[in-house]
């Protein structure tokens, strides 16, 4: 750590007892380094007092700070007592309070009067109001914004007024009190203080470091390089440039320390990456080049918090690890529960009879839970998918879930104040659970927060409402993180880039050095408009940019090895445009920078198609599997063997998932059980017109019972979507209904001989010794004019009726998956001709399409060959299925757009 080397041998050269000084720093993170350094010079005395310098800054005010909720509260507290229009409750005041206490407090700091300023933005939307018809409407607005300034005009000074008889003060209030102070503190105390690499100071800190200059009560030592220093342009030495020109420093008291360090040889590496996490997948090969193997002079710079885990899932071979950048407590999973936990509450204040389902599942899934608590919750969720329960009744969620230790989190509730409390005392429980660490900081984070809240409620009257408090917890958890303990001074550093203030390392890796994150651009969150901001001295993003290219070149300019990457790929607010910085360093600086393409492609997967091979217990199943073959097992196989496989041999099935939508499997079965409940009544029944029209007028009635059947429940079809799909459905039976009606009216002789009819244990001969057994279900069975018709009904259309089998194909005929509704009437066509209750009668297969349900049945047609030949190609099929030597291959699907 070379500048504070270097300010460590100037203090001892100064004097021995380093006691006598009072170091002010810009964070507390150098402090360890310093004793590490003190301790290296063999320093045995008493340490020096370390202070930042908004603890100075606050000391001299003796103010009580006051931030965050207690600030807001209060706030609201006094706005509701001005009577002001719009009388905003305190979810409204939320929304712009804390953007207008943060331009507030800058104005503070940065302006010689703040109401000044006030009045100056009311008389700005005064002169715009008279430049402009506004009309007498309230709504225009530029008219509410000039109603706004009118209010803060009267409630800001109040609000500062009320703050003051409490003898607290905001940030901004802190320095304005402090600066009346200054000249007297710096005049009395007899401490001497030394600041240390500052770049940019507020007005109120500059004052308190000149005054003490000038009472010879303080030293300045500032991290400077003629790089960037000497060159006008460069935004990076604007403050420090200013700092020098302080008639404070003159022959007696020179201004420390300008070097020429950023010049000196460096190894810099520009990495145009593909993505944004995959910046993280080169950080071992950048290791790989590192040559101190304990990385203790390395600093991986995240300038995107969010990149931490991803960082550290690949840096696993590293042995120690410093991680001083906090993470973001919004972004861990209990977070994101009690997101969910508070947008229910809202959602059942909308809807008081019944739980969406995907409102209940992710605050289930996200919540620690317990053994007991997983059981309850696995039983819920089986049964909820089962029935394709969307809308969940309150009472079916009390009779599945009111067992759950946490359930009362899950019920509309009474007051907010009640539900803290069962927060409270719900974080307190899950910290007995087997938890990560992580997760128990968490929880913990949670906790305090909900108490912090509930303490800060009790001494006001006004009511919170569920809205109110989420956005109250969501302020604070935006503003928190997790912090990890490591060892600082060992091994490799990672850390956000404000965190390298002073520190210097040999080896600099730094991620997302992106344009809009380094720097941050302007994405100010204000009320005051930039030409304003600048008339009053308040920073602007201008500044900020310019203390962001300060700690930029700050800290490469003492390394070695510096390496940049970013995100080249646009997405979301990320345009994929490089920081503006590192095009400076590569116009501007005498570097030689190695550019280098990082591409997030990997190479085509050449995976080759899944082989089951038939083990003995595979052929076992097979054999077990012979005894019931259905002609859908056999339609499974052409499509792939590997479905085959997994669902008759493994005997898998699919999980049931919810669905929002019918599907097209359901809506099938949907048309389907409803017809088998028309039939149902008819069958064994020679047709009359009069059954027909009753069925059709019954055909609401046989929905409802397929409904029931299918476990849905009927609001899953009162809207949307759905009601169509019901409305569809109707109109295919009426369809089928209307087809039959017309045959009988055209003296068609009709008879329903079985609906959904069984069959099994037909026998279908291999050879003479090995035999399979059929069974299935066939869908409607009836006699038209003597002849027998079996008719399967489907969702799709029809295709491929017409049969072409001679002896050149009839080995393979049916080993094409286009074939297979073919292949299943030839087969049904074989089971009926074995049946003895229908020996001798003429058989007639074919399919009726719900897609084309006007068309009625579609026969099945032998253009070439017989059932014989037909059932000759089956019988391949299935040898095929049992033959030992054939594997069971996958059958990859070409995809095409």
């Amino acid at each position: 750590m070379k500048f504070l080397n270097k300010i460590i041998q100037e203090l001892l050269a100064q004097n021995q007892d380093l006691s006598e000084f009072n170091i002010v720093l810009p964070g507390k993170r150098p402090i360890v380094f310093i004793r590490q350094i003190l301790e290296e010079n063999h320093y045995s005395g008493f340490l020096p007092n370390f202070f930042t310098i908004e603890e100075l800054i606050d000391r001299i005010a003796e103010k009580q700070p006051v931030q965050g909720i207690s600030l807001w509260l209060f706030a609201f507290d006094v706005y509701r007592s001005l009577g002001l229009i719009p009388k905003d409750d305190f979810s409204d005041f939320l929304k712009w309070f804390p953007t207008l206490q943060k331009d507030w407090d800058d104005i503070l700091k940065f302006s010689e009067s703040d109401e000044a300023v006030l009045q100056y933005m009311f008389d700005e939307e005064r002169i715009k109001e008279w430049a402009q018809d506004l009309g007498e409407d309230d709504d225009v607005p530029r008219k509410k914004f000039l109603n706004f300034w009118q209010n803060m005009n009267i409630f800001l000074p109040t609000l500062k007024k009320k703050l003051q008889e409490k003898n607290w003060a905001t940030s901004g209030m802190i320095h304005e009190t402090a600066k009346a102070k200054i000249a007297g503190f710096a005049q009395a105390t007899s401490e001497h203080f030394v600041f240390c690499g500052f770049n940019a100071f507020t007005p109120v800190e500059e004052k308190l470091v000149r005054n003490l200059l000038r009472w010879n009560k303080a030293q300045c030592f500032f991290q400077a390089d003629h790089y960037y220093f000497d060159d006008e342009r460069q935004e990076a030495g604007k403050f420090l440039r200013n700092h020098k020109m302080w008639k404070e420093f003159d022959d007696n008291r020179a201004f420390q320390w300008i070097e020429d360090d950023f010049n000196q040889p460096k190894n810099i590496k520009v990495y145009e990456v593909s993505g944004n996490v995959t910046q993280t997948k080169v950080l071992p090969e950048i290791f790989k080049e590192i040559e101190n193997k304990t990385y203790s002079n390395t600093a991986v710079v995240l300038l995107d918090e969010n990149l931490l885990p991803a960082s550290l899932d690949v840096m696993y071979g590293v042995e120690n690890l410093n991680i001083t950048m906090g993470f973001p407590l919004k972004n861990l999973s209990f977070s994101n529960a009690v997101k969910q936990l508070f947008y229910l509450q809202k959602q059942l204040e909308k809807n008081k009879s019944s739980y969406y389902y995907r409102d209940i599942f992710p605050i289930l899934e996200e919540l620690p839970k317990s053994a007991e608590d997983e059981l309850i919750i696995s039983n819920f969720r089986t049964k909820v998918e089962e029935r394709n329960i969307v809308y969940i009744s309150k009472k079916l969620l009390e009779e599945l879930l009111s067992r759950l230790s946490y359930y009362g989190l899950l019920k509309k509730a009474d007051h907010t104040g009640v539900y803290l409390d069962m927060l409270i005392e719900f974080c307190r429980q899950i910290k007995w659970l087997e938890i990560d660490d992580i997760q128990y900081e968490n929880v913990s984070h949670f906790e305090n927060a909900f108490r912090i809240i509930k303490n800060q409620l009790s001494p006001y009257d006004f009511e919170i409402k569920m809205e109110t408090l989420e956005i109250l917890i969501n302020q604070h958890v935006n503003s928190e993180s997790i912090d990890f303990q490591g060892e600082p001074l060992r091994g490799l550093q990672i850390m956000g880039l404000l965190e390298t203030r002073l520190l210097n390392f040999e080896n600099v890796i730094m991620l997302s050095v992106n344009e809009g994150k380094l720097p941050l651009g302007n994405s100010q969150n204000t009320y005051i408009p930039f030409d304003i901001r600048r008339y009053f001295d308040l920073h602007t993003f201008l500044e900020n940019d310019s203390i962001y290219a300060y700690h930029f070149y700050r800290l490469i300019q003492d390394s070695k090895n510096v390496h940049l990457l970013y995100n080249a790929l646009s997405s979301g607010v990320n345009t994929g445009e490089k920081s503006r910085f590192i095009t400076q360093i590569e116009m501007e600086s005498s570097h030689q920078i190695e550019h280098l393409i990082i591409e997030n492609s990997s190479e085509p997967i050449v995976s080759q198609p899944i082989e089951i091979l038939k083990t003995p217990i595979v052929l076992e199943r097979l054999q077990k599997w012979k005894e019931k073959v259905s002609a859908s097992h056999l339609t499974s196989y052409l499509y792939n063997p590997i479905d085959f496989y997994l669902s008759k041999i493994l005997k898998t099935s699919e999980t049931d998932e919810i669905e929002e939508e019918l599907s097209v499997k359901n809506y099938g079965n949907l048309v389907h059980y409803s017809l088998q409940e028309v039939y149902e009544v008819l069958k064994g029944k020679i047709l009359k017109e009069k059954d027909l029209q009753n069925s059709i007028k019954g055909i609401d009635q046989y929905i409802n019972v397929a409904i029931e059947k299918l476990k849905h429940q009927p609001e899953f079809y009162e809207k949307g979507m759905n009601y169509i799909h019901r409305a569809i459905a109707k109109k295919v039976i009426e369809n089928v209904l209307n087809h039959d009606l017309e045959l009988i009216k055209k003296g068609n002789t009709l008879e329903i001989l079985d609906i959904e009819k069984r069959f099994e244990n037909v026998d279908f001969y291999l050879d003479d010794n090995d035999k399979i057994s059929f069974f299935g279900f066939i869908d409607r069975i009836d006699r038209l004019n003597g002849t027998l018709r079996i008719i399967d009904y489907k969702t799709a259309k029809i295709k491929n009726l017409t049969v072409k089998i001679d002896e050149n194909n009839v080995a393979e005929y049916f080993h094409n998956s286009e074939r297979k509704q073919a292949l299943q009437l030839c087969i049904y066509h074989y089971v009926v001709q074995n049946l003895p209750e229908f020996w001798g009668l003429p058989i007639e297969t074919g399919i009726w399409s719900f897609a084309e349900a006007k068309k009625g049945v579609v026969s099945l047609q032998f253009e070439k060959g017989n059932i014989d030949d037909a059932m000759q190609s089956v019988k391949n099929l299935i040898l095929e299925i049992l033959n030992p030597d054939l594997s069971f291959i996958e059958n990859v699907k070409p995809y095409s757009n």
